[in-house]
């Protein structure tokens, strides 16, 4: 069985600030509440992400010793 592959033309960050960005969106239209919530949960969720890919991608991260 063979696995599709395709290539992504966007970064990673920026389909995570996207996602963000789409899901506070959502968030706003809604009532507060528990839905409400677990979007924006997942809506820092997303820029966490995004944050900490960029960070392990910098050039002045160090390896451990």
């Amino acid at each position: 069985m063979q696995r599709r592959r395709f290539k992504q033309i966007r970064s990673l960050e920026e389909r995570l600030a996207e996602e963000a960005k789409r899901l506070r969106e959502q968030a706003r239209l809604l009532e507060p509440g528990a839905a409400r919530d677990a979007l924006l949960r997942k809506a820092r969720q997303a820029e966490t992400g995004s944050h900490m890919s960029a960070w392990l991608e910098s050039p002045g991260l160090q390896p451990p010793r």
